[in-house]
């Protein structure tokens, strides 16, 4: 999945060989080590084929360190809901488990369907930033934010 040059089009990283995939899951292990957070892999329940990953973990962004949204999606799985409900889920988990003050999600604008997934679970205002060299969005969602989205719907 992280060699797809689709799926990573818009990752600051970009098309992971090997070694990049290997230094992504020991940076995955170290989060849950140092924060007790990191990507979940996602795997489709009536398969249960991996179909990506979710999760929060630590980013600076520029000195200070923020909790961060990341997914990714095997093409195959894009447009089906599934980003969408991972979301959902890690950000419970993050604000109602982990009792997170405030979660961030780096998104460049061009990444549409990404846009999409963060504003229909609820993050609405954005700074517009530079991050690794590229204009992104950044959203931020409180957990005061969470609680009152959830409880209009």
């Amino acid at each position: 999945m992280l060699s797809d040059p689709e799926v990573m089009k818009f990752s600051v990283r970009g098309v992971c060989d090997e070694e990049a995939t290997r230094k992504f899951v020991d940076w995955c292990l170290k989060c849950y080590a140092s924060h007790g957070i990191g990507p979940w892999a996602l795997c489709e329940k009536a398969s249960g084929h991996f179909i990506g990953f979710c999760g929060v973990g630590p980013e600076l962004i520029g000195d200070v360190e923020e909790i961060n949204l990341g997914y990714r999606l095997a093409r195959r799985f894009w447009h089906q809901g599934y980003a969408t409900e991972a979301v959902k889920g890690v950000l419970q988990y993050a604000f109602d488990q982990k009792h997170c003050e405030s979660v961030i999600v780096i998104i460049e604008p061009e990444h549409t369907a990404s846009v999409r997934v963060t504003e229909k679970v609820g993050f609405g205002d954005y700074t517009t930033r530079e991050f690794h060299a590229r204009p992104v969005r950044v959203y931020r969602m409180s957990r005061d934010d969470w609680a009152l989205h959830n409880k209009l719907l």
